[in-house]
């Protein structure tokens, strides 16, 4: 439906809402329309107004639950959803909605309670299971998110979130291969998934397997979307690897692509500052710090690169600058402290051995 159609559609449900205003059936085909208007405060206000004649409009609640939900207003959605849960205390989406909302809240306890209460309506929908061990993982307990994943491909075995996120909390628990396994099923299944042909890249490059980890890096270059992402993991695994030029010239097309992302400038900083490119590395941060002005860690990066070049005042400078724009950091502190004492102490020697 074109902007023309949509608006003759949205003057005739208008029209008949004059004509029966009661029927409620017209608020929720105006409410759709200006949805697929993306006019959101209307469809807001559409629903109100019904809700003024059926208080107890249960996918109207649902509905304005959602868009709140979305707004990321959850105090306002939680209002809407605790409502349709008085309407129907039965209704499985009522609770999951509520568990959604309380884990976008990191309210771990709630959000559990209300995911285990939509399993006692519906415990054979994978997407629940997948929440649920969205939400432990969340919460670093991957060992539990382990499980429900699993629990999740027992009812979907080709479930594609499931497999990924699976593949993902197996790598957070170092297991590499089994990560590899679900991640290649996903491949085999979606082999146009740029995202998992990067999981596989990646931990292709964990597992030290180089030929292969760079097959799959240049599989997902080759594939549809941004390759932002792809030039940086790439150049890591490169540097892991040793093939220093290679990773600085893919960091290099990283920086053409988003040049204002501080990222790759701070990545290439910290591959010339491995080697001991020292100029290079100061050059890169600052590159960086020109994206990020207000970035402290940038300043430290700097000053450790002055510090191993051993240029202590100006990394005194630097340390001097991140401390000042973050006070209440004690590692920042501590780093400083240290180095200027150091300064000091090789001064206080330098100053004696002079004497003599």
């Amino acid at each position: 439906m074109d902007k023309k159609e949509l608006e003759k559609a949205i003057e005739k449900t208008v029209l008949k809402m004059a004509i029966e205003p009661k029927n409620t059936e017209h608020y929720h085909e105006l409410a759709k329309y200006y949805a697929m208007d993306n006019q959101y405060e209307k469809v807001i206000s559409v629903y109100e107004s019904l809700l003024e004649i059926d208080p107890k409009d249960l996918q109207t609640l649902l509905n304005l639950g959602s868009i709140w939900f979305f707004a990321k207003e959850y105090k306002k959605a939680l209002k809407y959803f605790n409502q349709a849960m008085l309407v129907n205390p039965s209704n499985y989406l009522v609770y999951y909605n509520m568990a959604n909302t309380y884990a976008e809240l990191k309210n771990f306890s709630k959000a559990l309670h209300f995911y285990n209460r939509t399993l006692d309506f519906n415990s054979q929908d994978p997407e629940i299971y997948n929440a649920i061990a969205l939400l432990y993982h969340d919460f670093e307990d991957y060992v539990e998110s382990r499980a429900y994943y699993e629990k999740a491909l027992s009812l979907d075995p080709n479930n594609l979130t499931a497999l990924v996120d699976l593949g993902n909390v197996c790598f957070k628990l170092f297991d590499y291969n089994k990560a590899l396994e679900y991640y290649y099923k996903v491949f085999n299944l979606a082999p146009d998934n740029k995202t998992v042909a990067l999981c596989i890249a990646n931990t292709l490059a964990v597992n030290k397997d180089k030929e292969n980890c760079y097959k799959y890096f240049d599989k997902a270059i080759e594939l549809d979307g941004d390759n932002y992402k792809a030039y940086t993991c790439y150049a890591i695994a490169k540097s892991d690897f040793k093939d220093y030029d290679e990773a600085i010239e893919l960091y290099k097309k990283a920086i053409e692509l988003n040049p204002n992302d501080a990222n790759a400038h701070i990545l290439m900083g910290n591959l010339y500052s491995n080697i001991k490119k020292f100029k290079e590395a100061e050059d890169a941060y600052k590159e960086a710090l020109k994206i990020n002005k207000l970035d402290p860690s940038i300043y430290v990066l700097i000053a450790n690169v002055f510090y191993m070049n051993n240029e202590i005042e100006r990394s005194i400078h630097s340390y001097r600058a991140a401390v000042n724009m973050r006070p209440e950091n004690d590692e920042y502190k501590l780093v400083f402290i240290q180095v200027l004492e150091d300064f000091i102490e090789q001064h206080r020697k330098d100053d004696i051995i002079a004497a003599f």
